[in-house]
Formats: structure tokens, sequence, C-alpha cells
């Protein structure tokens, strides 16, 4: 059994991640640490875990070989250097930290100290971005032009999200800094590294971080990427858009279209492609990966997690400054 301390129930899928450990049958869930006493001492008493306010004690423990890191985004840098420098394998929730240049920092003591690492990043190992990455691999969208993703919905117009989530000292942003981190590091993913990048973030109904934000960058080749995400929408489905020079694909809600000519011969306009198994969980791989001793797995590693906040920070200052940040 790997044991594992759960690092504050700040964000709100702290609960869901002690739940899938306890299901998983391979982890006792050993220690609770949080910043907030009274949140973090009930949570221990109801996963029959020790509720430990020493976050330096708490990483002392024998009984604790890997850490759950939910705590506030802008506390990352600390709570996850702290966790790596005593030798506790991680796994965090996105994104990693603000500013690219906090994440160096967590990168050094990441790899000084030979911990596994792992971000959550579920959306990467969905059978559709499989399918989608391994058709770019194999050239069946020829030249790639446009990759837009969107995901979005309305926690804030519904009501429903915690008051404390919009308190950006806490959070770093809004909308983009949570939900858009699935269109960022999936852009990331399909198209690569950025030469520029711009945002354009809006909060309608009058938070105190974005609750409407797009993000616009150029990568290779000129190729265009879109990341778009809200808090204000409907009942809204996941889209996913491809298109190239010999290929397109477009995904709604999970439904997906293809077409490529180098199916010419085969199959004449569009088809539902067989679409590949989907990974398990980051967080299940994550345990995994901590009990038989494999290193991250290919594509929720330190530098996956780096490569969101390049996008993620710099989208905010194009947003702030009215500007296009070139890389």
């Amino acid at each position: 059994m790997l044991k594992v301390a759960m690092l504050s129930k700040w964000h709100v899928h702290a609960e869901g991640y002690a739940n899938q450990l306890l299901q998983s049958g391979k982890v006792e869930i050993t220690a609770v640490w949080d910043e907030d006493a009274g949140r973090g001492s009930e949570w221990a008493a109801r996963l029959n875990a020790d509720f430990e306010p020493s976050l330096d004690k708490l990483l002392a423990r024998n009984d604790v070989e890997a850490v759950i890191c939910d705590a506030a985004t802008t506390a990352h840098r600390d709570v996850i250097i702290k966790s790596a420098n005593a030798k506790k394998h991680i796994f965090t929730e996105k994104a990693l930290a603000p500013t690219l240049a906090e994440c160096e920092e967590i990168k050094e003591a990441v790899i000084r100290n030979g911990v596994t690492f792992v971000i959550s990043y579920p959306m990467r190992g969905t059978g559709i971005i499989k399918f989608a990455r391994k058709m770019i691999t194999e050239g069946a969208f020829g030249k790639l032009s446009l990759v837009r993703i969107r995901n979005g919905h309305n926690g804030v117009s519904g009501n429903w999200l915690p008051a404390y989530w919009f308190e950006k000292k806490d959070a770093a942003g809004g909308a983009m800094m949570d939900l858009g981190c699935h269109p960022m590091y999936t852009l990331a993913y399909l198209c690569g590294k950025p030469k520029r990048i711009t945002g354009m973030f809006t909060a309608p109904f009058g938070s105190k971080v974005d609750e409407n934000a797009v993000a616009v960058a150029e990568f290779d080749d000129g190729l265009i990427g879109i990341g778009e995400t809200s808090f204000i929408t409907y009942n809204s489905p996941e889209m996913i858009e491809i298109y190239g020079s010999e290929g397109t694909l477009i995904s709604t809600g999970g439904d997906v279209k293809f077409t490529s000519s180098k199916l010419s011969g085969y199959v004449d306009g569009w088809v539902k492609p067989a679409i590949p198994k989907s990974n398990p969980s980051p967080l299940l791989q994550f345990v995994d990966a901590c009990i038989n001793g494999t290193g991250s797995p290919e594509g929720l590693g330190i530098d996956d997690a780096l490569a969101l906040t390049e996008l993620l920070e710099n989208a905010y200052i194009g947003d702030e400054n009215n500007s296009i940040v070139v890389r």
C-alpha cells in the first residue's frame, strides 16, 4: 500500500481525489495538512487519518511516501518544493504555479531530489486526444493550420462555485487559470511550443477574476491554436477542432467526426473513427508510477507542467497589457 498525505482541501477536486485513492485499493491515506485547521481536521477525521497542522512535521513522517497537493495555486511553489526536499513523490492539481519562474524553481527541486512528479492533465489521456495526436504524428491532417479547444461551464452564472474561487491572491486567476488549463495544456500537447500569444478575458457577471476567456497562440509553421473557456456558459459541450491541409477533426461533446484525403480510396467524406480507450486518471497513473518506480507517465511530467504555465502566464500578460507576447 502506498502511504499518502493529502495537502489541503482548498481545491474543489480534493474530495474526489481522496475518494479515488481509497477506492483504488492501493493507497492508505495516513495524514492531512491544511492551512485551514478547522477544514483540515474535519476532513482528516472523515478519512480516518491524522491531522497535522505543521506541514514540516507532516513531511517528516515516515508513513508518508507521497503527497497530493490541492493547496491554493499561489501556494504551490512553497508546498511542492518542501515536499520534494522531503523526498516525497508529488501529485499536483493544475496549474503548477502562476509564473514560469516559480515553475522553474519547482522543477529544480523535483529533479534534484529524484521524486516522481505528476500533474493532473486528464484531457491528455482521453481517447479523442490520443487519436488526434496519432493522426497528427502520422500526417493524416497534412499541414496543420488551426487547433481550437473549448471547455466551459456555468460555475459563476449558475452560482455553484465557492466564493473563495474568485480570490486572485489564492487562485491566481479565474476561468482561464482553472478550467482553461484543459484546452491550454492540450494545445501544448498537440501543437508544441508557442511563438507568440495573447489573451482576451472578461467578467460580465462582475467577478474579481476572468469569467470568460480566449487565448490565441501562434506555433511553428503558421499553426494557430485557440483555447477557450468560460464560467458563464450553460450546458456547453467540450469542443475540439483540428484543421489541416489534408484532414479535419471535429468533436462536439465526445461525438467525433474525421475526414482526411489520406483515406481516399477507402472512405469518401466524413467517418466516425474508432477511438482508443482512455488512459486511467492521472491520479491512478501516479499511484502506479510510485508503486512500480516507473517515473512520470508520458505527458504528465514536470516539463509538461511548465509548458502550461508558459501559455497561461503570457495569455494573462497579453490581456492585461493589450499586447501580443513574443517568446
